[in-house]
């Protein structure tokens, strides 16, 4: 059944064949799903323009990158971490295993909350260096983006906490597995948008050229 009809269908009205013509669906799933997708679209638009302003101002003479920290290296593990686990929580769901779930649920969600207990340490890691200078467009800018990231981190655990109590309270396991599902999408895009800043504005001056060439200023 394509999307046109999907729209065009009266789930108020009975019908006996509504499970099999949505493939044992629900049709409450695709508003969801259609909302996440419109929401991940633009958040990959804002977080391009960000990198795009930020390998613009680049190219001035006046640039001066901010200090690598290794504390990033480890954040982005506990990120990877985070995501496995929760995909792991989805298999387990669309197997029938409840107590995996749960536990690759909680396990996701306390790894997400360590990447922002990390974050935060890095922020106070760099404010406390001698050449600290918010003055500094580079500065500026990591607080800028890594602060944005971490707001949808927060923003994706609240959702993930609801998704768990609907897992450990809810006997719909159809439900429950779409929710996971939908948490899942949303971590492994975090993860990717982490690793694209992570890769080219925080690993060091070699990727300034990598920047520029991907802005076409050089």
């Amino acid at each position: 059944m394509n999307i046109l009809q999907q729209l065009t269908e009266k789930p108020w009205e009975a019908q006996s064949g509504v499970v099999t013509l949505h493939g044992g669906r629900s049709f409450q799933a695709l508003p969801e799903t259609i909302a996440l997708r419109v929401f991940l679209v633009v958040v990959a638009v804002l977080f391009s323009l960000l990198i795009t302003a930020y390998g613009v101002r680049m190219a001035y003479e006046d640039w001066r990158p901010a200090p690598a920290q290794w504390l990033l290296w480890v954040n982005t593990g506990l990120l990877i971490a985070s995501s496995v686990a929760l995909h792991s929580a989805l298999i387990a769901m669309r197997d029938g295993r409840l107590d995996r779930a749960r536990t690759g649920l909680a396990a996701a969600g306390g790894l997400a909350v360590a990447f922002l207990f990390g974050q935060l340490l890095a922020w106070r890691q760099l404010d406390s260096l001698p050449i600290f200078d918010i003055t500094n467009p580079a500065i500026a800018f990591f607080y800028l983006i890594t602060g944005l990231h971490a707001l949808h981190v927060a923003g994706g655990l609240v959702a993930l906490g609801l998704t768990t109590l609907l897992v450990w309270r809810s006997g719909d396991m159809a439900r429950a597995t779409r929710r996971v599902k939908l948490c899942t999408t949303y971590w492994h895009f975090l993860l990717g948008v982490w690793l694209l800043l992570f890769g080219l504005l925080f690993s060091g001056n070699d990727s300034m050229n990598i920047i520029l060439s991907i802005c076409g200023l050089r």
